[in-house]
């Protein structure tokens, strides 16, 4: 009987890993201080046989293990160990007394191909490259200022996407028309970003054709693939199997965003070159602004060229500021239509404050205090991070009475702690008012209390809060304050997640829209 070499080599690899995993833990049994740990393990692969597979909601999971190990607990993954939290209270420690302490990321396969080899700062090691991207992102296009600079681009392009709607309904007979919404605002939400970071509009009028297609798929697959656990990650020993082709495809999304996010680095230099004049009042694109900064030098003296640093940085502020945002917007929706009663207080709100005689404003958000509660009920109920990204502590600490060790993964159950019944009253039910109430009108979204916090707490948390708020707001007034929306049949939406590293919504959001503004409006 024949046997590869490859084979040979794994059952060699394979004995040998499990006699240094057991001497591992009989030496370790007599250490005291550390969080519980699930029973169950398996030698070699730990606990991931209770944490994947088909289906399975990784956050829903550790919610359940939550429920009988306790707000904190150790699992493993592999040979690595993980930390995992599931209340407001340990949370704050990880990310006040313990936030530095717990500030890098883990490296693994999916960063590492397609990543720029960790270089994406959303996903980056703990180093100076990765405070000075990150420094040069909020500065140079998530500051304040910026966003205000940038404010036109996105009203534009929210306007031009509702122009297009009207359209179709007019073309349509001035029926109500059939749209699927969760792809119209995935197409819109990229075309913000992409015009914000590249000049580039992508989708509808004057779209990118081929190449916005191949760069949406290539989005997509990044983020099917992100969260994918290959056998390198869980043992580092076995760095050369590849068991079901999952680093080949990592790789291959790799080279399809990398052809994207060269071109368009390749258009700027070229138009450098050719001494294009540019309008005076022209606001700098993200690209414009890093190349400025490598005239300045200070892209230089880092583990990256400035190449991989100028699309490192812009493939992690399309990533954040794409999908994510028009997921919510997607479930935003989704629970207002199965709670009429809700959106239509939401227009009523709308039509008070601003009436039937404009478009919505990003000045009459402050005004809007429903639409803010919907947002925020919204983003307790289905984050775009359920598990926070993954840290990674790089010294010993102390979190809620346990030892953590350097090397151990931070997993933080945004979803359970948001869900949390000792926190929320029926904490599963849509319910908006609750932020109107005393009780919490001041918990904000920027996990300043750490019982809401979908974008992170601490030196880790998303730079682009602030912006994802803005559009968020402003598309969702924008929408409803400009079509009547309905469901075909009168069914009401199917609220199934789907796996994933954000919680997508598994079924499309396929709507019936009907202008509710006069038609001058839309013009």
């Amino acid at each position: 009987m024949n046997y590869s070499v490859e084979l040979i080599l794994l059952l060699i690899s394979l004995v040998f890993l499990f006699y240094v995993v057991v001497v591992r833990r009989i030496k370790s049994k007599s250490i005291d201080g550390e969080a519980p740990e699930l029973s169950g393990a398996w030698p070699i692969i730990g606990h991931l046989h209770l944490l994947g597979g088909g289906d399975q909601l990784l956050y829903r999971t550790l919610g359940a293990m939550a429920d009988k190990y306790g707000p904190a607990f150790n699992i493993r993954l592999g040979t690595r160990r993980a930390f995992v939290v599931s209340s407001w209270e340990v949370a704050k420690e990880c990310f006040t007394i313990n936030d530095k302490a717990l500030i890098s990321r883990p490296k693994t396969a999916a960063v590492k191909h397609m990543g720029y080899n960790y270089a994406v700062f959303g996903f980056a090691p703990y180093t100076p490259f990765w405070r000075e991207m990150r420094k040069i992102a909020t500065i140079e296009l998530l500051s304040n200022r910026r966003l205000e600079m940038l404010k036109d681009v996105r009203s534009s392009e929210i306007n031009s996407e509702i122009k297009e709607l009207y359209e179709r309904w007019a073309e349509n007979g001035r029926l109500r028309v059939a749209v699927e919404l969760n792809k119209w605002l995935e197409h819109m939400m990229l075309n913000i970003v992409v015009m914000m970071v590249a000049g580039k509009r992508y989708f509808g009028v004057g779209g990118g054709g081929q190449e916005a297609e191949r760069c949406k798929k290539a989005i997509n697959n990044f983020f099917r693939l992100i969260g994918i656990f290959v056998v390198s990650d869980a043992v580092p020993f076995f760095w050369w199997l590849d068991l079901h082709g999952y680093e080949k495809e990592m790789k291959k999304t790799a080279k399809d965003l990398d052809l994207v996010l060269g071109g368009w680095l390749d258009e700027h230099r070229q138009r450098r070159k050719s001494d294009v004049v540019r309008n005076k009042d022209d606001v700098k694109d993200f690209i414009d602004v890093m190349l400025s900064l490598e005239d300045e030098g200070q892209l230089s003296g880092f583990e990256h060229d400035s190449n991989t640093s100028i699309k490192s940085t812009c493939l992690a502020l399309i990533l954040g500021g794409s999908d994510t945002t028009a997921g919510t917007l997607t479930w935003a929706i989704s629970l207002l239509l199965n709670h009429p009663d809700a959106l239509k207080k939401l227009q009523h709100e709308l039509d008070d404050e601003v009436g039937k005689n404009r478009q919505v404003e990003e000045s009459d958000i402050k005004n809007l205090v429903f639409l803010q509660a919907v947002i925020k009920e919204t983003l307790r109920l289905y984050p775009a991070s359920p598990l926070l990204g993954p840290r990674e502590a790089i010294e010993d600490c102390m979190v809620s009475g346990y030892n953590v060790k350097a090397g151990t993964r931070l997993i933080v159950n945004v979803w359970k702690i948001q869900r949390d019944n000792t926190i929320w009253t029926d904490p599963s039910e849509f319910n908006p008012e609750r932020f109107i109430g005393v009780k919490y009108e001041h918990v904000d979204l920027k996990g300043q209390q750490f019982v809401l916090m979908p974008f992170g707490s601490g030196r880790r948390s998303c730079p682009g809060a602030t912006f994802g708020l803005q559009v968020l707001h402003l598309t969702l007034a924008r929408l409803l304050h400009s079509f009547h929306l309905d469901l075909p049949g009168g069914l009401p939406v199917d609220m199934t997640e789907s796996p994933g590293m954000t919680i997508p919504k598994k079924m499309p959001l396929e709507v019936l829209l009907t202008p509710r503004l006069p038609s001058e409006l839309y013009a």
